[in-house]
Order: structure tokens, then sequence, then C-alpha cells
């Protein structure tokens, strides 16, 4: 798995342009990865509505819960799905508008110096081993792609008391574990 250095895409993502994405101020170093997690509806996986959501496509009348965030202009890089495919929604040297109000240590705007991956799940169902398996493999592909990568953290670190994903269920020692030289988490 390599990121193409002429796209920034990941070559083996299917790619699919979110509107939701700009680019990251001047002279920026890409140095964090943000894990979150997403089912849409709620606990529920598989179908179109992620990609819907994070293309500004979302039907507010397919689910009661649609009506809350359909108007919402967000979007990650990747999306790592139940069964290890991968979805590219920004490439990496863009911005994604996934992590809001965020800090890391003394930095705020996370956006603009990080990557967000999004992994199909819930903050209590534990994650697949095909997730962990790509995610090993797309964290090894950005840190070379991107030497000034060296941290992962998840969003409720980030963003605490606001967000708590990827939640418990996640296994950040098994990640760890995976991990390429040079990249921590925490």
């Amino acid at each position: 798995m390599i990121v193409d250095p002429q796209t920034d895409i990941l070559d083996q993502a299917r790619f699919v342009r979110s509107p939701h994405a700009d680019q990251r101020p001047p002279d920026t170093r890409i140095e964090l990865v943000v894990i979150h997690n997403i089912s849409l509806p709620p606990g529920e996986f598989g179908g179109p509505y992620i990609e819907d959501f994070f293309l500004g496509k979302l039907d507010a009348s397919a689910h009661p819960y649609f009506s809350e965030i359909a108007e919402m202009k967000v979007s990650a890089h990747l999306l790592i799905r139940r069964d290890g495919s991968l979805v590219q929604f920004v490439p990496f040297s863009w911005r994604a508008w996934h992590a809001g109000e965020s800090r890391f240590g003394e930095r705020v705007r996370c956006n603009d110096f990080s990557i967000g991956i999004e992994m199909e799940g819930t903050d209590t169902t534990p994650y697949s081993s095909a997730q962990y398996d790509s995610l090993s493999a797309v964290l090894t592909a950005l840190k070379q792609r991107y030497p000034s990568l060296w941290a992962v953290r998840g969003h409720s670190s980030i963003s605490p008391g606001r967000k708590t994903d990827p939640g418990p269920a996640f296994d950040w020692g098994a990640l760890a574990s995976r991990l390429p030289e040079g990249l921590a988490v925490s």
C-alpha cells in the first residue's frame, strides 16, 4: 500500500471526492492522525449513508436521525469499513473537516495538521481484525509518505468532554504493536 506522491491518494482506496475540504495553511506539516468512528444510522453498518454524509448528499428523510445531521459539512480523509476496505474522500495533502474544535498539546485547530481516519463502528462494538490490518497498513503508508507524522490519537483525546470516539472498544494496544517506527499512540 502506498500514497501516490502526485495525488496524495492511497493506491488501495476507492476515491470519492468530498466537497467538505480545503487547502491546509501554507507550510503545514502533517504530524497527527486522528482516529474516529462512525455508523449511519447509529449502530448499523454497511450501506451508502456514511459516504452520502461525507459527500453532502445524505437524505434527511431516510432515517429519523439523519434530519439532525444532514446539513452538516464534515468529512474525513479515509473510511475503513468493517471488512477492511478503504474509501478515501480527501487527498491527504488537503484539510478534511473531521476534528472540529480540538487541541493537541498547545496547538489548536487539529484539522490543519492532521489526517482523519474514520473506523466504521461504535464506541462499544469491537472493531474487526480486518479493520486493524487495514489501519496498520494505512499508517505505515502514511508514515512513509509524510515523515513528519509522529502521533496517533483518538478524537476523544483531542476533543475531551466533547467527543468519545473511537471509544473503549478500540484496542490501542493491538494498534501500538503494529505501528511503524517513529509513530506513537497514547
